[in-house]
């Protein structure tokens, strides 16, 4: 463990020139925990007169913890989770029907397993564990899914039926975000043109039913499309969301001065922390907050496009899985705050409170960094770019 935490600092503290993982993404991530961990303090306060600290203590160990999870994942090699892949969905698959027998409720629906120290949220390690064995299928299967209409069916299947054991917690959003990684990176892959959008029609459809069929969505859908018709009902959170947006201005009212906090807007430090955001550090802060976001999917982005031209197809196709995830969240729980989308329940990346959405989204960009610091490395080792050396007994860890 010592030798890991060395190691880990070295990664962290090398200076000068060019470097073999990306700093960035490091730093950018760090950044935005801290930044969740402000807001996170702010926004949770009002919640108990007793403890007004206790979401900031707990977001803070779950800071920790993350940055722990992240120094022991960059440390495993990508084949192993191209190899683990299957497994990581069978279990994810498992822990998707333990929850529906065994999990906790909040607010009508079980998406939680309680595991003492914190609730664990399957529908977090189903996005990791599909995008890993999707990303793994389409490499082993390329010319398969690009000629064959059948190539989309073994991981649009089994996206389905995690999509269905969400859908009983219930839980949506994260089945749209499973449904929209997938088609991503199957995209990316090549895929049969008719097949994808007759998989995209076949989706689309399911998902306007699943709406139209359950009372509470629909009345989601329509309170978004007008929510001032019922403010104190199925409006409420919405319109309360939509004021501390007007109230923000240019600059907003001050880091701590949200009024909506103060028991207006429900799910303030979690869904909605960005409402509080606008309130308190207006649009400027808004702006700056998701300049930073998109800087670490610009960056993966980068990262996913290498790999794919370097023939390190594995890495670069999940790294594509990561930037539609971390997109597609960003943008549903931004507009869903002010008012552009229905609400879905999806967290802001590594923003909103939450210990299972934390580690799951550390561990994805800690196997990003992985994915980097390889493709570096087998630049240096072809000599088709100086990067920094490490030391010797770096250099013999890494053949082995």
């Amino acid at each position: 463990m010592v030798g890991t935490v060395k190691k880990t600092g070295r990664w962290l503290t090398q200076s000068g020139g060019p470097c073999l993982y990306d700093r960035s993404l490091v730093w950018l991530s760090i950044s935005l925990m801290v930044i969740g961990l402000v807001m996170v303090t702010s926004a949770s306060i009002p919640l108990s007169d007793s403890h007004p600290f206790y979401y900031t203590y707990r977001d803070g160990l779950f800071i920790i913890g993350a940055l722990i999870i992240g120094a022991f994942i960059v440390q495993i090699p990508t084949k192993r989770w191209q190899e683990w892949s299957g497994f990581l969905v069978i279990a994810s698959i498992l822990m998707l029907i333990a929850v529906l027998l065994v999990g906790h409720s909040v607010n009508g629906s079980s998406r939680w397993i309680p595991l003492g120290i914190f609730n664990l949220q399957p529908g977090e390690v189903a996005k990791l564990s599909l995008f890993l064995y999707v990303s793994r299928y389409v490499v082993l299967n390329h010319e398969y899914v690009q000629k064959s209409f059948f190539g989309l069916v073994k991981p649009g299947g089994l996206a389905a039926l995690m999509g269905v054991l969400l859908l009983f917690q219930p839980d949506l959003g994260t089945f749209v975000v499973l449904i929209v990684g997938t088609a991503g990176i199957l995209f990316i892959a090549g895929a049969r043109r008719e097949a994808f959008l007759a998989a995209i029609i076949i989706i689309a459809v399911a998902v306007f039913l699943l709406i139209v069929f359950e009372p509470y969505r629909l009345a989601r859908v329509t309170s978004f499309a007008n929510p001032w018709k019922d403010p104190f009902g199925s409006g409420y959170q919405l319109t309360q969301s939509l004021m501390a947006f007007g109230r923000g201005g240019w600059f907003g009212q001050g880091l701590g001065n949200s009024i909506q906090k103060l028991s207006y807007l429900p799910e303030a430090h979690t869904d909605f922390v960005f409402a509080i955001i606008a309130e308190e550090l207006g649009f400027i802060g808004v702006i700056l907050i998701l300049l930073v976001s998109f800087a670490l999917v610009l960056q993966a982005l980068k990262i996913a496009r290498r790999c794919i031209n370097a023939k390190q197809y594995f890495g670069g196709y999940f790294a594509f899985g990561i930037v539609f995830w971390f997109t597609f969240q960003i943008l549903v729980n931004v507009g869903a705050a002010a008012g552009i989308v229905p609400t879905k329940g999806l967290t802001l990346p590594f923003i909103s409170y939450g210990g299972s959405s934390l580690f799951v989204m550390a561990t994805a960009i800690s196997i990003l960094i992985r994915i980097d610091y390889e493709y570096r490395l087998s630049q240096l080792n072809s000599g088709s770019e100086p990067v920094v050396t490490m030391d010797n007994n770096d250099n013999n860890n890494e053949q082995e």
